[in-house]
Formats: structure tokens, sequence, C-alpha cells
């Protein structure tokens, strides 16, 4: 990082406030975080993690007590949108959350691949995500699901706007 980069830094208050308001957005202000029951459990932008329970409405199927598909593709597709934003701030690290929040606005989901791997079954779940290129306008992530044994439950691959 360069002298210049490490002088525009924000503020550890400022970045506080990012990591706090990131918080309240993707555990509460996201409907669909919010069914799931998605909670953020690392803000690392080289690593971000995100789990939620098992829970009787995200059963797909009664009969063997498994996850849902659409809970795995979202929680995939909620950790790799989290991976961007964080990436984005990462990238814009002297704006203040209010001039960062206008460029996450912008940033939405334009390809999701799921491939499910094994059966969604466990007590707890956490999805991992890593940035594969952060461009100018488009970004690829690559994410994970591991049950609370460790198994690889599912993987995906997401594109998402960035500008």
């Amino acid at each position: 990082m360069s002298n210049a980069a490490t002088l525009s830094r924000r503020s550890s208050e400022e970045q506080a406030r990012l990591e706090a308001r990131l918080r309240e957005v993707f555990e509460e202000c996201f409907p669909f975080n919010r069914i799931i029951g998605v909670k953020i459990d690392s803000l690392d932008p080289r690593k971000p993690r995100i789990s939620f329970a098992m829970r009787p409405e995200l059963v797909g199927s009664y009969v063997h007590n498994r996850l849902h598909g659409g809970a795995i593709a979202t929680a995939l597709d909620s950790v790799g949108g989290f991976a961007v934003t964080l990436a984005v701030a990462e990238k814009h690290a002297d704006e203040t959350v209010e001039q960062l929040a206008q460029r996450f606005a912008r940033c939405s989901t334009i390809d999701l691949r799921v491939d499910y791997l094994n059966q969604g079954v466990g007590k707890r779940f956490h999805a991992t995500a890593t940035i594969m290129r952060l461009g100018g306008k488009i970004a690829s992530v690559r994410m994970e699901l591991h049950n609370d044994a460790g198994v690889l439950v599912a993987i995906g691959s997401a594109a998402y706007t960035v500008s």
C-alpha cells in the first residue's frame, strides 16, 4: 500500500461506523437474510463469513430434515454480495459511510451458479467468499457453504455489478 493510500485511510471511528452499518444491513435490512437468520461472523475483506442456524422454516425435505436449496443459494449469494461490499469499501478506504452507501446501492447480482455437493444436514451452516476479481464494473466471486461438521455442502460462483 502506498503512503498516499495509508494517509487517506478512514479513521477507526469511521471504520467502526461502517462495520456496524454493514452488520445492520446484511442481518436486518435484507428481508430474506432476516428470514434465513444470517449473522455476520467475519468482516475480514479477505475472508468474509456469515452463518445461520438450521430451523424448521429452512427445511427443503421434511423426510430427511435437509436444508432447502433456495436457502443454500441465498446464503451463497448473500456472502458473495457481502464480500463485494467489503472489497469496494477497501478499494475506497478514503470514503465515508455515506459515500460508500451510494456505491453499495449500485451493487447487484447479475449471475449466480450453485453446485450442490452434499446434503444440507446440520445444526448450523457457514458461508465464506473469495473475490476472484474486482473490476471497475464487475466483480467475480467464489463462495462455499459448510455445515457445522465441516462438510462442504455447496459451492457457488457469481458476478456482481459494482458501478
